[in-house]
């Protein structure tokens, strides 16, 4: 091979390991999550010109008895960020509550993350109850929290604020239809916005979870 092209080889070789350093060095890699269950889109004048803005549901704010006996209210879940899950009489919700463990223990020590499970059985409704099902699963005091209420109110949460998909053994007398399976763990920033959607009975699914959590932390840290 001629010296001219050897050199010129080595040039095309040295070229994307150059540009892997450069990025390495100088670039940003940020992933932002995406926000669900729009609302409505608005139309806002910029410059003189008109542009368009999805605007996204905010969770309407809710306090409810916890197994501590004390309430619990949305402000307190929701300084960070909360996951939540519905919790009913079902195997799957029992899988999902068990995944919530690996949650809760990835961030043990992170005061910012906090996890919800709102008890849809009306017979829950008693603090010992909640305080026999927190037990059960090893909960933290101040981070995971068993919460319940009237059933209607638990009811309008589910299917009117996080928008999951009626399910009459469940919620009786639910006719609500909307985009989100029940059994889903929801991942809900600190503007009551849902970032994050998940089946909780799927072990890839928690590890998105996971570093979903942490990119949202980050994102906190390191806003635009």
């Amino acid at each position: 091979m001629r010296p001219r092209q050897t050199l010129l080889l080595g040039l095309l070789l040295l070229l994307p390991v150059l540009a892997f350093l450069f990025l390495f060095r100088f670039g940003t890699n940020r992933y932002a999550l995406p926000t669900y269950l729009p609302d409505r889109v608005d139309s806002t004048q910029v410059g003189g010109k008109w542009r368009r803005d999805t605007v996204f549901h905010q969770v309407a704010p809710f306090r409810f008895p916890s197994s501590t006996g004390r309430e619990v209210s949305s402000t307190e879940l929701g300084s960070g960020l909360y996951i939540a899950q519905f919790y009913g009489e079902d195997e799957a919700s029992v899988r999902v509550a068990r995944a919530m463990l690996r949650v809760q223990e990835k961030f043990r020590k992170e005061p910012r993350v906090r996890l919800a499970t709102f008890v849809l059985n009306a017979d829950s409704a008693k603090a010992a109850s909640l305080t026999r099902l927190a037990e059960q699963y090893g909960t933290i005091a101040g981070k995971w929290f068993f919460l319940t209420g009237p059933p209607d109110s638990v009811k309008r949460l589910a299917l009117h604020e996080f928008r999951l998909t009626a399910d009459p053994t469940r919620l009786p007398g639910a006719v609500f239809t909307a985009n989100i399976p029940a059994g889903r763990l929801l991942l809900v920033d600190n503007k009551r916005r849902v970032r994050g959607i998940y089946d909780g009975t799927d072990g890839r699914e928690i590890d998105r979870l996971l570093t979903e959590v942490t990119v949202q932390l980050y994102d906190y840290e390191h806003p635009n």
